[in-house]
């Protein structure tokens, strides 16, 4: 999957991609709502075990301004394979941008465009970003497990 939004290409990942992940992964900010900073060889096998499988978990979202590595998106099926979860993590010098709500946009396009069913986002219950984004596009709060929010989106 491979696709442009106006100020980022979406793409798969490549191992040379790699420094630019672990830079991401092992940010503190980025990694608040997720899991504690990762070490390189942390970023490794997240790259491995998400971004350089068939099909993968998550692709790097590119600045088409600068060709660098900002962040990545999440997009995969669900539990069910017509459901399609969706997400994203984003440097924090470009927060505030309106990326993710862009990236949210293209990622249900392209969601929609596969004859997803429905597509889903899972947070912590401290993450309002998230929460935020989920409301602006629609998405009805699910419930809470294993200690993430879910919010799902008829497509």
């Amino acid at each position: 999957m491979e696709f442009t939004t106006s100020r980022l290409r979406v793409r798969s990942f490549a191992r040379e991609d790699e420094e630019a992940l672990h830079r991401l992964l092992s940010d503190p900010a980025v990694m608040r709502w997720m899991e504690p900073p990762y070490s390189p060889a942390q970023t490794r096998a997240f790259l491995l075990r998400a971004g350089l499988c068939q099909p993968p978990l998550v692709y790097a979202a590119e600045s088409l301004s600068t060709n660098c590595i900002i962040g990545y998106v999440i997009y995969h099926p669900y539990i069910q394979p017509s459901d399609y979860e969706i997400g994203w993590a984003l440097a924090p010098c470009h927060w505030g941008k309106g990326l993710a709500t862009e990236l949210t946009a293209a990622l249900l396009d392209q969601a929609r465009r596969q004859g997803a069913r429905r597509a889903v986002l899972e947070c912590v219950p401290q993450n309002t970003a998230v929460q935020r984004i989920a409301a602006r596009f629609g998405f009805a709060f699910q419930g809470i497990e294993e200690g993430l929010e879910q919010y799902s989106l008829p497509l």
